[in-house]
């Protein structure tokens, strides 16, 4: 399998769910002092984190729990964000122009910041409240903290022993997934590695990962062309484009927005015949019972998506690391 290296997969989530205690030790004591609203707070790749663990959370709380765009917020503000409010944000450099500025705003304006920064000696670093650092697994990471603040809520009674099922099984379970779709992923990237618009729609906790896929990698690291769109607003326009040799990749998952992909996925075999179906029920989670899959689809669909961005960039021999203005060029 190219770029695939499972004892690396396995120890990185391994290593993210071991800040477990961490993130609770920080989140007990913003609860204790008091927090009305949650602000999930990031640009790009991480505003798509954001839209995730919202929908997440809203099933499941009647606290104020929303996604800022930090260069919206820049320009905009939101006077929901001040004292009593807990903003959550995830930077990979820690050098992001767009969050560096909303951070010191919300500071500003009374708001605590919990920051998961790779970069422990970056500037974000240096701005937030507190400060965990580890790579990678950046929704494994919002997603924890989310279930915490439900289980002190009173929202999450399973917490422990759903952790506990993840701690055993998910980094393994997640990398069997990669190996079980590696033979689908190379088709697929055959299939579609020159397309000249490609469409990819989603809902639920699929949406942000939805539109994450198609902005972050498809159009920034693969220079794919590509069309966002959520599963509840196909029938509001899309399909009004779609002919028979349309390029469209359906995620499908397994929260309780589920319907909504699966409405778009029975309608495409009428009109078209260059559509995917990517259901995350498909794949196993061995010793993980069922009624969590919702909760981990979002990390289903991502491992099956490594895949096909692995064999992507080996076809086309484009590094997905290369940009032509990102951080190249003032803007």
């Amino acid at each position: 399998m190219v770029k695939f290296d499972e004892k690396n997969q396995v120890d990185s989530v391994n290593g993210a769910l071991a800040l477990r205690p961490e993130i609770e030790s920080i989140v007990d004591r913003y609860l204790t002092a008091g927090i009305r609203n949650l602000c999930w707070l990031g640009i790009g790749g991480t505003w798509a984190s954001c839209l995730q663990v919202v929908c997440h959370m809203k099933e499941s709380t009647d606290m104020d729990v929303f996604a800022a765009n930090a260069a919206e917020y820049c320009a905009t503000g939101d006077l929901r964000i001040g004292e009593g409010t807990l903003v959550v944000i995830s930077s990979v450099t820690g050098t992001t122009a767009e969050v560096v500025d909303a951070v010191k705003l919300v500071r500003q304006r009374g708001a605590k910041v919990l920051g998961f920064i790779d970069k422990p000696d970056s500037e974000l670093a240096g701005l937030v409240d507190e400060c965990i650092s580890y790579k990678s697994n950046e929704q494994l990471k919002f997603f924890m903290t989310a279930d915490y603040i439900l289980y002190r809520q009173g929202r999450f009674q399973d917490y422990a022993a759903y952790y506990a099922q993840l701690e055993a099984h998910l980094a393994k379970d997640l990398v069997e997934i990669e190996k079980q779709t590696d033979s689908f992923a190379e088709e697929f990237a055959r299939k579609h590695m020159n397309d000249a618009l490609h469409y990819f729609v989603g809902a639920g906790c699929l949406y942000g990962a939805t539109y994450s896929y198609a902005m972050c990698y498809w159009e920034e690291m693969h220079w794919i062309r590509t069309k966002s769109i959520h599963s509840a607003e196909f029938f509001h326009g899309m399909l009004e484009v779609v002919d028979l040799e349309t390029p469209i990749t359906v995620f499908v998952g397994e929260d309780s927005q589920r319907e909504l992909g699966l409405r778009v996925a029975k309608f495409l075999p009428r009109v078209c015949k260059n559509y995917t179906v990517i259901d995350t029920r498909d794949y196993p989670l061995e010793g993980i019972d069922d009624v969590y899959r919702g909760r981990l689809c979002h990390l289903v669909l991502h491992a099956v998506t490594n895949r096909i961005d692995a064999h992507l960039e080996a076809l086309s021999g484009h590094d997905m690391t290369i940009r032509r203005y990102y951080r190249k060029v003032d803007y």
